[in-house]
């Protein structure tokens, strides 16, 4: 094995909304790097289910022992990130499939109306969904990491905002709400994590070529946000994950408390 390949060996990384979208990308990535990985999900099983047997088959072949099968690779774990015993029993999860040691959380779960409603046009009910989810989930699931993560150098948290912060677009100020949140408590925690060795970290994409960015959108909205970014089109999973990917691991060590913006210069 060679750690330079595979800087993640020997670790467990926890990913919510890991079985779409960028969760999936972000799962796939850390798997590549030698992470063993739960998948957080929420919905129909399938999309997990299908992912994880991707990430098991693709594991390192089983020993000569014929009869021995290799470990798994990955888990798929059902959660609502917003139930604070669901985000336990997911965290119990990983310790029964992988063992005590637990060493990256990565909040990737996360919904978007779509809609698009102005502020004076959002219910109460869009508004609590939004938070729910993006600001509570996250803030549940980064409470259980600073709590069960392993301390010594290891241990790191990302979180997910977005670049919608700093454009501020209308029709997202629930999300934007929920996202800025979601920064200021991750810089927070990193400070507040200050002596465990654990790093805490927000990734803010831009628009991604996700079911979440395309729901309810036109064809002519989705060619604006591409003529918007310098680079010509919206993002793919697979240019965000590498960036999560990086942060998880020991080169990382000396960026925390930080809010990345992968947006490929939208804003």
């Amino acid at each position: 094995m060679n750690p330079a390949h595979e800087p993640l060996a020997g670790r467990v990384a926890i990913v919510t909304g890991g079985s779409g979208g960028i969760g999936s990308a972000v799962a796939t990535h850390l798997a590549s790097l030698g992470a063993r990985v739960v998948v957080g999900y929420i919905g129909e099983s399938a999309p997990a289910d299908q992912l994880v047997a991707s990430l098991n088959s693709s594991s390192a072949p089983a020993p000569a022992d014929n009869d021995s099968r290799p470990p798994p690779r990955a888990v798929a774990v059902a959660v609502d990130v917003s139930d604070p015993a669901q985000v336990a029993q997911l965290f119990d999860a990983a310790e029964a499939a992988f063992g005590p040691d637990l060493h990256v959380l990565v909040a990737a779960a996360g919904v978007q109306d779509a809609s698009y409603p102005r502020i004076a046009d959002t219910s109460p009910e869009q508004w609590d969904r939004a938070f729910g989810v993006n600001a509570r989930g996250t803030f549940l699931c980064c409470r259980e990491a600073a709590r069960r993560l392993a301390r010594g150098g290891a241990g790191r948290i990302v979180t997910f905002s977005s670049s919608n912060v700093a454009s501020l677009r209308p029709g997202y100020g629930a999300y934007v709400a929920t996202k800025a949140a979601v920064e200021a408590m991750t810089k927070v925690l990193a400070k507040e994590l200050g002596g465990t060795g654990i790093t805490a970290n927000a990734v803010a994409p831009g628009p991604v070529a996700t079911p979440m960015f395309y729901a309810g959108k036109s064809e002519e909205r989705v060619a604006a946000a591409a003529r918007e970014c310098p680079m010509g089109r919206v993002a793919e999973p697979a240019d965000v994950a590498p960036v999560v990917g990086f942060l998880c691991t020991d080169a990382a060590g000396w960026i925390n408390g930080q809010v990345i913006r992968v947006n490929g210069g939208y804003v």
